[in-house]
């Protein structure tokens, strides 16, 4: 579980060994670019962005943290799990909310949903530790973003948030991992092995998504983080495939073909999964 924080120890979180991120069950107790394509990049990134206020729920205080401006960015494509793709920049990079002052820390559309306990557990037990954020330049790094969202997994474990916000961090700290690792720069001489260490690092989120969201199809109610059943079903029949496990894959995705509600956009991009993508081997 150690390899889910790397890189908070810069910020006061060390020895994380042991935090298990989801109970045991029943049953089962932007380096290496190309200099001149990183500037215009930065240039362009910069621009989607603004500084949007806010109130930390826990400290009250009052903080500014970069933000997507509406209107700014063109979706480019969706990967099978339903990350989006945008230009000019990754817009998943600035979902994760942090006070600077006491290190509280949640996804955007749960920053401001946190009780009187959670606030308690938060600080007694990441606020004592947290040593501040880093400065960032006009937009941020993938390296960035990452560090930010690993401390919102941290918080959520810390406060004893619900399996589905748990596993919608993951997922989307996956499709960071993932972002980063296309960034990679083909002719760099340590291309292979960065490579290779980006996907096992994106493997482990997406296993602790898909269990973590499957956790929460059987115990919570929908929508679950914003999503109903057929589109959580398509996730996690993505998820299944691009992990190997093929025969929950198809379970998942025939769920959603089959289903009289589903949308048709839904249906089509479970078939198309189903016929591209799980037949494929993925590759480290």
């Amino acid at each position: 579980m150690a390899n889910l924080f790397s890189g908070l120890e810069k910020l006061g979180f060390g020895n994380l060994n042991d935090v298990q991120l989801f109970e045991e069950s029943a049953e089962k107790k932007a380096d290496g670019s190309a200099q001149k394509q990183e500037e215009v990049h930065k240039v362009s990134e910069s621009d989607m962005l603004f500084d949007k206020s806010y109130t930390c729920p826990v400290c009250n205080n009052e903080f500014k943290t970069k933000a997507v401006r509406a209107g700014r960015t063109k979706l480019d494509h969706m990967d099978s799990d339903l990350r989006p793709v945008y230009t000019p920049g990754d817009t998943t990079k600035y979902s994760a909310i942090v006070c600077p002052k006491c290190g509280y820390a949640a996804l955007d559309k749960y920053y401001n949903t946190i009780s009187v306990r959670q606030e308690r557990a938060v600080k007694d037990n990441i606020t004592p530790k947290f040593q501040g954020l880093k400065e960032t330049g006009d937009f941020y790094t993938y390296d960035d973003a990452i560090e930010r969202f690993q401390l919102v997994l941290l918080t959520t474990i810390v406060k004893g948030a619900r399996n589905s916000e748990k596993a919608y961090v993951c997922l989307k700290l996956a499709w960071l991992v993932r972002g980063k690792r296309e960034e990679l720069d083909p002719k760099a001489p340590d291309f292979e092995a960065k490579r290779k260490e980006l996907a096992i690092e994106e493997y482990q989120y997406l296993e602790n998504a898909y269990e973590g969201f499957s956790k929460a199809m059987s115990s919570e109610n929908f929508p679950i983080a914003g999503m109903d059943e057929n589109t959580l079903s398509l996730v996690l029949g993505a998820t299944a495939a691009n992990l190997g496990k093929k025969d929950e894959a198809s379970r998942w995705l025939t769920s959603v073909i089959t289903s009289r509600i589903a949308k048709e956009n839904i249906k089509d991009r479970a078939r198309n999964i189903r016929d591209e993508i799980l037949g494929k081997t993925p590759q480290a």
